[in-house]
């Protein structure tokens, strides 16, 4: 996890789409390449590798298996793992400066409470109640986002709800020396149920939505970005990334791994969807939704020691609520 202190953002990466590999000839001078062209043939291929690895889906009980014992899977898979799979997002300050909170800073909790959020799933919390900035984190693993925030923002009116699925990943959150009740609140929650256990309708600023939503059923996933935009306050913001096709992981699967078009199982019973531009887009907008960032981020990480190459597609998206 992260050590404590702030980060300067000096230290942090910049913005992508800022390093171009202008020449083949220096592909390992770098660890990474931004906005990588693929040619005719490189889409080809990595179309009939998804093609081979998708011609034959899981039956139908193996696929109400892995729906059923999804939380299962995710705590198990944090109980192994601990805080020690996923590294800390230092470049969450680049990519979405707006979690710094307004203007990057913000002035001492005032005395006023907002009588909207005076009660939230019977945990009673001053600084919740009177933060005039409130972010919450969806499917928060092991506080690799949460962290990094508190540490880095000097907003003194920033409180931070973040949630999980599993209740492990919500322990080691809880357990990290850097948890401060006082800035924060870890709780357990599924995001694909209805009603949703989530902060009062329209209390939210910022929502992060951070490679979570590829772990849900494709069928889910319009409800629990209906269930998000209730949390949010009318202008609010959600925040979002994620894989993409043809990302490197989606064509490294072997066939008898595919639960349907584009959602695929790992070995460990963890799930993952690959999204197309037009699905953010039409996911989102339909929740009423108005975008004001949707990229493809072609990135071209290499192993230098290996010489390898690793191409990798997300997909970032900022989406306002109307006022």
């Amino acid at each position: 996890m992260a050590e404590s202190g702030n980060y300067p953002h000096d230290q942090l990466r910049p913005q992508f789409g800022s390093r171009l590999l202008t020449d083949p000839d220096k592909v390992f001078e770098h660890n990474a390449w931004d906005r990588v062209e693929w040619d005719a043939e490189q889409e080809k291929d990595a179309e009939q590798a998804v093609k081979q690895n998708s011609a034959v889906l899981l039956p139908d009980d193996k696929r109400a298996e892995y729906e059923l014992k999804a939380d299962h899977f995710w705590d198990s898979f944090y109980m192994q793992h601990q805080n020690k799979f996923f590294k800390d997002r230092h470049w969450l300050f680049t990519e979405f400066p707006e979690l710094l909170g307004p203007s990057g800073s913000c002035d001492p909790l005032s005395s006023s409470c907002d009588a909207a959020v005076i009660d939230y799933a019977g945990h009673v919390n001053k600084h919740a109640h009177c933060s005039s900035f409130r972010i919450l984190e969806v499917g928060c693993g092991a506080g690799n986002c949460v962290f990094p925030i508190l540490q880095t923002s000097s907003c003194k009116e920033m409180f931070i709800y973040c949630c999980d699925f599993a209740p492990s990943a919500v322990t080691i959150v809880k357990e990290n020396k850097l948890y401060d009740s006082n800035r924060c609140h870890a709780f357990l929650c599924d995001i694909t149920a209805t009603p949703m256990l989530l902060p009062p309708p329209g209390s939210v600023d910022v929502i992060i939505l951070i490679f979570v939503l590829s772990a849900i059923a494709p069928s889910k996933m319009s409800t629990v970005i209906n269930n998000l935009v209730t949390a949010m306050k009318p202008g609010g913001l959600l925040l979002f990334r994620d894989y993409a096709c043809y990302d490197m992981a989606q064509l490294r699967f072997k066939p008898g791994k595919c639960l349907e078009k584009n959602f695929y199982v790992r070995g460990d019973g963890t799930r993952v969807y690959f999204f197309t531009r037009e699905e953010i887009s039409k996911l989102f907008e339909g929740a009423g939704l108005k975008e004001e960032q949707l990229l493809v981020d072609r990135r071209l990480q290499v192993n230098r020691g290996k010489q390898l190459k690793m191409y990798r597609v997300w997909i970032q998206a900022k989406y306002r609520k109307p006022k």
